[in-house]
């Protein structure tokens, strides 16, 4: 799952009350607190330079401040997500990396697996609904893994309830440029990646040649 917020709110309102709540040195807590608000930018072209622009979109694209942000602020998400499931008992880990979440649920049957997942989503959604954030449902997936050697056919997840649409799992699911199988045997990450390795190499072979 992939959360989505509304960076003006977020950043104006959320993030400096989350980071006051924080023990923080307050030299840091005035940077965050300066740097995510009222900042301008202007750009240069030869000898041309435009005015100011108001920037108040959240961290920069590709900043460093980005991941340090984002886990400072769901932090404390995910020890209250943790903290629900565990007092629920219902048997669900959860993986952040940045905006985009993980949830893991394991079961000897996949009806029980889609009932963990669906329980675990609809506290996930209601507390990032709190923090100002939301689950951009049409980023969802889902995938099950199985120690079975035979091809079997999994229930879908309904989300609809939730606002979010029907899942069905696939055969490969790509993740952080990883590509698994249902049996993990990464078959296919390797031919992908030992593909891409060798048009690389040719490609270089012909750039060598080149005058």
């Amino acid at each position: 799952m992939t959360f989505l917020s509304s960076f003006h709110l977020l950043i104006t309102t959320f993030f400096p009350a989350f980071l006051e709540r924080l023990v923080l040195i307050s030299k840091l807590f005035n940077f965050f607190s300066n740097y995510l608000v009222g900042r301008k930018t202007w750009y240069f072209w030869n000898n041309f330079s435009s005015s100011l622009f108001n920037v108040n979109v959240g961290v920069g694209q590709g900043s460093v401040l980005s991941p340090i942000s984002s886990v400072l602020y769901l932090t404390l998400f995910l020890h209250i997500f943790e903290k629900h499931i565990k007092n629920l008992k219902i048997p669900v880990s959860m993986l952040l990396f940045v905006d985009d979440g993980l949830l893991i649920a394991q079961s000897k049957y996949f009806s029980l697996s889609n009932t963990l997942l669906f329980n675990s989503c609809n506290i996930a959604s209601n507390l990032l609904l709190k923090f100002g954030l939301i689950i951009e449902h049409s980023k969802t997936e889902i995938f099950h893994f199985s120690r079975s050697h035979r091809m079997f056919n999994s229930p879908p997840l309904d989300l609809s309830s939730l606002g979010g649409s029907t899942l069905h799992s696939k055969n490969i699911w790509r993740y952080l440029e990883f590509i698994f199988d249902r049996n993990l045997s990464f078959q296919q990450h390797i031919d992908f990646y030992a593909n891409k390795a060798m048009s690389t190499v040719k490609c270089m072979k012909i750039l060598g040649n080149s005058t």
